[in-house]
């Protein structure tokens, strides 16, 4: 099937997937296009390259169907149930250039019957996602890398250690031959009346605060299991050198300089810390001096309030694709678990600022009661040699990846959402001034 270039171009650019916005497009072109069903409206799938004028290049997975030689693009729902029946029956579908194999985990395909009704999930930004009668999920991967996807990795890994607070592998589909050899999609269990732990924080603090020491202690149960197998080398904890931590604060430390450099000069919401990067950096180098960091371990890698759902009395953990803009390698890199729970505490930061800007009375202790119902179950229940010896050895890189996270969440804010700058503002102002954590 051939497609107008520009036409291609200009869909693929307005698409809220699409990760390169930023940056001229100078040619698109289908790499390889595979049928997934031949009867009218025919029904396929497309591998198309964008290639910027920097010369760089992505790869991202298209969804179309065909009738009456007229083509129209995304037709998600549709080409998803096909999708969901392929990977039930484990079918193999050659294109131009090379094959998709469609592999279901056992026992998983009864959970939904063949030819279930699919819908959408309009609030996924990255992906796309259809649900299936409400028992399964399939993630369709938009933009290509070659090689595993990491969140097929680790949900293989969790399920098949019955890590019970994720939802469970059912299958997944793969692209091989040609120019590439990719994953392009997992299939999941649906977790059925999940709320999103972002939502539920945001519309009612009250409500979560007693919630969020079971949240770390499933956030410590699921770092156990990733750190339980020293024979897969993919995921062994291992001990970091001596260098580890000085390495990771000199990447924070340009960073650092970096958006100080930047800050708008006479912003009123950034008088706080206005002028006060070298102080930020030195903090950052009295936190990285000496000590034992513990284990580095795959790590969850975009660990928020949004990548969880409370559901049946309990937590589930969802979107282990880590974050989108980074490559796999730098996904897989093994890391301190400190840095998932980081994210977590920043996140509470953001639920109170969210919840005040709803028009909520945000208790002036939430946060700080927030942060230690979390810590208390995490610090009870995680295996004691992930982390660093001693709790001053433990806050001290806490500290450290806090920091880390309010650096980029302030770039990110001037950027993207101004009326939140005050946010990291705050948690950076805590850290200089010894006040706390971020």
């Amino acid at each position: 099937m051939s497609f107008d270039e520009r036409a291609l171009i200009e869909h693929v650019t307005q698409q809220r997937w699409y990760g390169a916005k930023s940056r001229g497009v100078a040619h698109s072109q289908v790499l390889d296009s595979v049928i997934v069903r031949a009867t009218e409206p025919k029904l396929a799938l497309a591998l198309v390259e964008m290639r910027y004028e920097t010369g760089a290049h992505d790869v991202y997975q298209l969804l179309y169907s065909v009738h009456d030689g007229e083509v129209e693009i995304d037709d998600d729902v549709a080409l998803g149930c096909e999708l969901f029946d392929a990977l039930r029956a484990g079918t193999t579908l050659a294109g131009e250039e090379g094959t998709v194999e469609f592999h279901s985990v056992q026992g998983f395909a009864s959970r939904a019957s063949a030819g279930a009704r699919g819908r959408s999930v309009d609030a996924e930004q990255s992906n796309t996602s259809v649900v299936f009668d409400d028992e399964a999920i399939l993630k369709v991967f938009r933009r290509l890398e070659p090689g595993v996807n990491p969140e097929l990795e680790m949900l293989r890994f969790l399920t098949d250690r019955d890590f019970s607070n994720a939802p469970p592998l059912g299958g997944w589909y793969a692209y091989s031959g040609g120019r590439l050899g990719a994953t392009l999609g997992i299939l999941q269990a649906f977790v059925r009346d999940g709320t999103d732990g972002w939502e539920l924080a945001r519309d009612d603090l009250a409500a979560i605060l007693p919630r969020l020491r079971r949240l770390g202690e499933v956030t410590a149960e699921l770092h156990t299991v990733l750190a339980s197998d020293q024979d897969d080398p993919a995921f062994a904890a291992e001990t970091p050198s001596v260098e580890t931590l000085g390495l990771l604060t000199a990447t924070v430390d340009e960073e650092i300089e970096r958006v100080f450099v930047e800050l708008p000069p006479d912003a009123e919401e950034l008088a706080p810390i206005a002028g006060r990067g070298e102080e930020v950096r030195e903090r950052l180098r009295s936190l990285a001096q000496g000590g034992s960091i513990g284990k580095v371990i795959r790590v969850h890698g975009d660990y928020h309030l949004g990548q969880t759902l409370w559901a049946d009395g309990d937590w589930v953990i969802i979107d282990f694709e880590g974050e989108p803009a980074r490559t796999f390698a730098e996904r897989r890199r093994k890391r301190s678990p400190l840095r998932d729970v980081a994210g977590m505490l920043r996140s509470f930061a953001y639920a109170a600022r969210a919840a005040e800007m709803r028009g909520a009375t945000v208790p002036e202790t939430w946060e700080a009661d927030a942060r230690a119902q979390f810590l208390d179950g995490y610090l009870a229940a995680v295996e004691p040699s992930l982390l660093p010896p001693g709790s001053g050895g433990i806050e001290r890189l806490l500290s450290v990846f806090e920091l880390e996270k309010a650096v980029y969440e302030l770039r990110y804010e001037l950027d993207n959402r101004p009326d939140w700058v005050g946010i990291p503002v705050v948690g950076i102002q805590r850290l200089i001034d010894g006040t706390g954590s971020a």
